[in-house]
């Protein structure tokens, strides 16, 4: 039976001895700590080295590689001098391995999750081969050392300066003078009283990152307003490990310790067994060997919940001044407008057009029945409407794309564009070419959304009802059918109102989009018109989605009482004095989104935890990990529009509200126009 010994720096409470079977050979193992004692440490190892057929040195420092720099540490080199003719061993080789792949199994099991996040490495040179690995998804990432090794309040941002900075501070951080003198400074008052700062510069840094790279032992002074919704990458979680994780709220753990006989050990004393059972020393064993130990073994880095299944994905949205009005709404601009006359508020609104993207909210609270969760940041360009479309499509682009560079700085990892900013130029095609995370415009859900909002509202006005196969007994018209929004709008309610009446100039399109509308709905009554003269007096609802521009594209006067109108063209295609001339027509501008979970943002012009549905997209992609560019372009895929829907209810999105150009519709605005259509249609029957 072979025998390998752990000495360990750490408590001797934790001591344990087993024997079991590795790659068939019965094996014992002895873990003996020292609790902290070099003198210990040396004394023990005299003793057991006849007795070893191999020796682990366990929560000792590796001798580091960063980049091109190695680093001995003296204490391990001191423990390691002591082992004459025995395998030595501190796990470095292992553990490396198993760090790095931890990450890219991660990576490859959860699908991007690591995409743009806030990482936090607590010891940069230990977890040197983590950080690289994450350096792949990641340009957040920030190292702790400076703040372990001297209590300097800096953090370093990238790998470079984490292997300047081992290149020029190891001399310092392992010379023994030096390292007497780090402690006595650290004793002093001065030394406390700027650690105060400092420490809440490290409480800083933890509380923004999204992944914290630490041993169990580092986590310890960490509070669970710290950890909460974190990810930690760690090793030896055991199920006391665990449990510390739960009550701090831990969304996820990475544990990539190899475990053996139903436990976890140490990467020193796995090493050590191979070298035992191979006979090799450790600087012998190659690549292959540990391969086969790790596939023999089963050695899986372990995704652990400790409050059950609970993802974070993140994402950021654009937003922008709507009017001056809108302006003067967020602080430092808020004062401005009570003291400023018109011809100034013009200017202030030229000039803001110019200001960089900034955050103008933190999102959080949104929850999914699923378990996944999301936190983002709504980020806002200064131009209003006006502003925007007085300048070129470029002159927008390189504002959304600063946003997006600031998004991804955040840590989104998806972006979308709300209001006029996904309408400049082609619709998001050039910002997503260029912007260094997936973009999304929201025109997809919001699309859904308006026909959502639209079958909701004929319901409540109640002048139709469900057929025997589910549809809406009624007629359905969609003006601008042929178009990219008006397809997409024609296509499902196809399968949603018993007849539809497709409206366009196009003739052959609309010959094409009624037999492929056949094809996919089969048993959908479908008719085609060149204008909507001749049947407009008959519809139960109406869609209006053209490119008018402002061009009168219906006679509301001919509308049927009752009628529910969505306009989803933009600019609209009905203007507010039509609206007002038929109160016995509802005319709807969209529908807006019940968030699940209880989302907490600053003021939108929505009550608490209703979106818009441009918005709501954005999250619904993030809720669902679908980072990748969705809806763009001025060509909306109605498959794409039926999709987002199904994923909207999968993770718990309800239609809040419906909208029309005065503001959201009240249960007595549903009521006034249903008494008034009844009204109108017993008149238009007496006469």
């Amino acid at each position: 039976m072979k025998t390998v010994v752990s000495v360990s720096q750490g408590s001797s409470e934790e001591d344990y001895e087993l024997e079991t079977e590795f790659l068939g050979h019965d094996v014992r193992i002895v873990r003996v700590g020292t609790d902290g004692s070099l003198d210990r440490a040396d004394a023990l190892l005299d003793s057991i080295q006849g007795q070893a057929d191999a020796i682990g040195l366990s929560m000792v420092h590796d001798h580091y590689q960063v980049g091109r720099e190695r680093v001995e540490h003296p204490d391990t080199a001191r423990l390691e001098a002591r082992v004459a003719e025995k395998p030595v061993t501190t796990g470095a080789r292992l553990r490396g391995i198993l760090q790095e792949w931890a990450v890219r199994h991660t990576q490859t099991e959860l699908g991007h999750f690591f995409d743009n996040a806030r990482v936090l490495l607590l010891n940069g040179q230990a977890g040197y081969r983590v950080a690289r690995a994450l350096a792949e998804h990641t340009d957040n990432i920030r190292f702790a050392d400076p703040y372990l090794d001297f209590g300097i309040p800096r953090f370093l941002t990238s790998l470079e300066q984490l292997e300047t900075y081992t290149r020029l501070t190891a001399p310092l951080t392992f010379h023994r003078a030096t390292a007497r003198a780090i402690r006595a400074l650290q004793h002093s008052a001065l030394y406390r009283l700027g650690e105060r700062l400092v420490e809440t510069s490290l409480a800083g840094a933890v509380r923004d990152a999204h992944v914290i790279v630490a041993t169990v032992a580092d986590l310890a002074a960490l509070t669970p307003d710290d950890l909460d919704g974190k990810t930690v990458i760690t090793s030896r979680v055991t199920d006391a490990v665990l449990d510390w994780m739960r009550a701090r709220r831990v969304a996820m753990v990475v544990d990539y310790s190899p475990w053996l006989a139903g436990r976890p050990v140490g990467t020193n004393v796995l090493e050590a067994l191979m070298s035992a059972v191979l006979g090799r020393m450790p600087e012998q064993l190659g690549p292959d060997d540990f391969l086969d130990v790790i596939q023999r073994l089963g050695m899986t880095p372990r995704i652990l919940y400790p409050n059950g299944y609970r993802r974070v994905n993140r994402f950021a949205f654009v937003i922008h001044p709507l009017s001056q009005q809108y302006l003067t709404k967020t602080p430092p601009l808020d004062w401005i407008a009570r003291v400023s006359p018109a011809p100034v508020m013009n200017l202030v609104e030229k000039a803001v057009a110019y200001t960089p993207p900034f955050l103008y909210s933190k999102v959080s609270g949104i929850r999914s029945p699923t378990g996944d969760e999301v936190e983002g940041w709504l980020i806002t360009v200064g131009g209003t409407p006006r502003e925007i479309m007085a300048h070129g499509p470029e002159f927008t682009y390189r504002r959304l794309l600063a946003a997006a560079r600031l998004a991804k700085r955040l840590g989104a990892q998806i972006m979308g564009l709300g209001a006029f900013t996904k309408v400049v130029g082609d619709a998001g095609l050039t910002v997503a070419k260029r912007a260094p995370l997936p973009i999304t415009t929201g025109n997809s859900y919001s699309a859904s959304g308006a026909l959502w909002a639209a079958h909701e509202a004929a319901r409540r006005i109640g002048r139709v009802h469900l057929a025997e196969d589910g549809r809406i007994a009624g007629k359905a018209m969609v003006v601008g059918a042929t178009g990219a929004i008006g397809s997409v709008c024609a296509r499902l309610l196809a399968k949603a109102v018993s007849e539809i009446y497709l409206v366009a100039p196009e003739t052959a399109k609309l010959l094409a989009l009624q037999e492929s509308i056949g094809q996919e709905t089969p048993g959908a009554t479908v008719h085609v018109a060149a204008t909507t003269d001749r049947d407009i007096g008959d519809m139960d609802m109406i869609v209006t989605a053209t490119s008018g521009a402002g061009k009168r594209i219906l006679d509301i006067m001919k509308v049927k009482p009752g009628c529910v109108i969505t306009d989803v063209a933009r600019p609209l295609d009905i203007p507010p004095e039509d609206v007002a001339k038929r109160p016995d027509v509802l005319v709807i501008e969209s529908g807006e989104i019940q968030l699940p979970g209880e989302a907490r943002m600053k003021d939108i012009g929505l009550p608490p935890g209703i979106a818009y549905a441009c918005l709501a997209e954005t999250i619904v992609l993030a809720l669902a990990g679908r980072f990748e560019n969705f809806t763009l372009g001025r060509n909306i895929e109605w498959e794409k529009v039926r999709e987002i829907y199904k994923l909207g209810l999968k993770h718990g999105m309800k239609l809040a509200s419906v909208s029309g150009v005065n503001g959201v519709f009240t249960d007595e605005d549903f009521e006034r126009v249903r008494t008034l259509a009844e009204e109108a249609a017993r008149a238009r029957a007496a006469g």
